[in-house]
């Protein structure tokens, strides 16, 4: 109970660090809902908006080292109001952007703050299942994903009315700033564990374990990305649906990984972590699969029920073993994972874009196929 704080009970700080899950991906996803909004408007074509796109997760990168300074340093939750702010602001700037250039630096300062935010998130998550018996981390996740389904398809009613993304984001980012307001305060307040090693270090290389699991996470984070960014421009352009079912696709990928990992826990306890892990990976792949192959509405729809089901667990598990694997504070080996799993954002969406400027956007999302077989193999090597 040491992490725990004496004006919140477990409850209220397992509700208040849920409701930041939430925010988060309802935020990210009323956002990936509106790119192809962003594309027509700007008028980029397929190689422009992955350039456009990679400013992002660029962004997500070049503050990796600042997080992990401010989590050895801080509580998490103050380096989580900070992101959180950070992060509706440039949302909400997002439906301003008059050009590629313009969208790019915003993409670049809303990466930036989505890591503040999410990593530190993350570590909070850690600090409230310290305080209960069972495992509660996937259900965090399985919140952000809700999110992501509620996100989705109020996009999909926005872009179906004809309503602009400068008014779409700036009802999204005041919600969120409400929310934020009220439950605060029930935050857990220390979760640092301070060493004179890691005070003197700005950055430092993380060890065998967390790079190992940082790789997994890196093919995770690369089907993840590819799905925020490109499944309903997927479904538009290969999938030939009309303008009311564009964000059908994404939808029903948020809301699978929800149901998966409201359900974690409970196979984890079933199976264990390895083979949860190995089997996220298998549905993985086989939704790539069937998406690719059988571009229809329906069976397009299954695959990405698939791919959801596939990366629903695997972050929050690597997340957990990385806080469990380390001796330092869980936002810092959080951070030290996300250094290489988050080059996945990195090196997906934007590798989409090109290789279907080159060829098509159908084939482009072989890339899933490759990453989630990587993660098979990998985890076939690795004990966890």
């Amino acid at each position: 109970m040491a992490l725990h704080t004496k004006t919140a009970t477990p409850i209220q700080s397992r509700v208040a660090v849920a409701v930041f899950f939430f925010i988060s991906g309802f935020g990210f996803s009323s956002f990936a809902s509106r790119i192809p909004t962003l594309q027509q408007q700007l008028m980029l074509n397929e190689a422009q908006l992955g350039t456009a796109l990679f400013a992002l997760p660029l962004g997500l990168i070049c503050t990796l080292p600042l997080t992990r300074y401010l989590l050895n340093r801080y509580s998490s939750r103050y380096v989580l109001l900070l992101g959180s702010v950070a992060y509706n602001v440039f949302l909400c700037a997002l439906g301003y952007a008059n050009n590629m250039w313009q969208l790019m630096g915003i993409f670049w300062l809303f990466g930036s703050s989505r890591n503040l935010m999410n990593i530190s998130v993350n570590a909070q998550s850690i600090g409230v299942q310290a305080l209960f018996p069972k495992s509660i981390v996937t259900t965090f996740h399985g919140i952000w994903s809700i999110s992501g389904f509620i996100g989705g398809a109020i996009g999909g009613w926005m872009i179906g009315h004809d309503i602009s993304p400068t008014i779409h984001f700036a009802m999204v980012g005041l919600l969120c700033f409400f929310a934020m307001a009220i439950f605060y305060k029930h935050t857990i307040p220390n979760d640092v564990k301070r060493t004179p090693e890691t005070k003197k270090r700005f950055f430092q290389m993380p060890d065998k374990m967390l790079i190992k699991l940082g790789i997994i996470a890196f093919g995770c984070m690369t089907c993840e990305g590819i799905m925020f960014d490109w499944s309903s421009i997927y479904f538009q352009k290969v999938v030939h649906v009309s303008k009311h079912f564009i964000t059908l696709g994404y939808v029903a990928f948020m809301c699978a990984a929800a149901i998966a990992r409201f359900s974690g826990d409970w196979v984890i306890n079933k199976i264990g972590i390895q083979k949860v892990l190995q089997w996220c990976s298998v549905f993985t792949i086989v939704g790539f699969a069937i998406a690719i192959f059988f571009p229809y509405i329906i069976t397009a729809t299954i695959g990405f029920i698939c791919v959801g089901i596939g990366i629903s667990c695997i972050v929050p598990l690597i997340m957990r073993l990385a806080s469990l694997a380390s001796t330092q504070s869980p936002g810092v080996a959080i951070a030290s994972v996300s250094t290489i799993s988050y080059f996945g954002f990195l090196f997906g969406p934007p590798a989409i874009g090109y290789i279907a400027q080159a060829a098509n956007l159908q084939w482009a999302f072989g890339i899933g196929i490759v990453a989630g077989i990587g993660m098979l193999l990998l985890l076939s090597r690795v004990k966890v």
